[in-house]
């Protein structure tokens, strides 16, 4: 169990690291053009403060997933994190079901339910502190 919560919240990391790290630094225009290359598309309704905002915020729940409890600082927050993950994908899903893209709402389905897990997992059954 404890292994699967692991590779959980890493996949997790990967996927938040990836696309924080794209909406953070990326330019919005290049992030509108690329994302209407995908299907996506929702960057071109939103601001840049807001796809940055979006774009910082994973990249913290990105550390929020692994790095509290790899380095035994503050473990809880991993569960924690993957809570304000399911809040996010929640928002997502949303955001694409508004716009027609019900792959991303089922790809943002996927997610939440990794951090449901993830939440479940870490709160319950494998938590750090016992």
């Amino acid at each position: 169990m404890n292994l699967a919560l692991w590779i959980a919240a890493g996949l997790l990391a990967a996927v938040a690291l990836s696309g924080g790290i794209s909406k953070a630094f990326m330019p919005k225009d290049k992030l509108d053009e690329l994302s209407a290359k995908t299907g996506g598309g929702w960057t071109m309704h939103a601001s840049a403060a807001f796809v940055k905002t979006l774009g910082v915020l994973e990249i913290l729940a990105a550390a929020g997933l692994t790095l509290p409890a790899a380095l035994d600082i503050a473990p809880v927050m991993v569960p924690v994190t993957a809570v304000c993950w399911i809040l996010l994908m929640i928002g997502a899903m949303i955001t694409h079901g508004r716009l027609g893209q019900y792959k991303y709402v089922a790809l943002n389905l996927v997610y939440l339910a990794l951090a449901a897990f993830v939440a479940w997992g870490r709160f319950g059954p494998e938590s750090f502190t016992g």
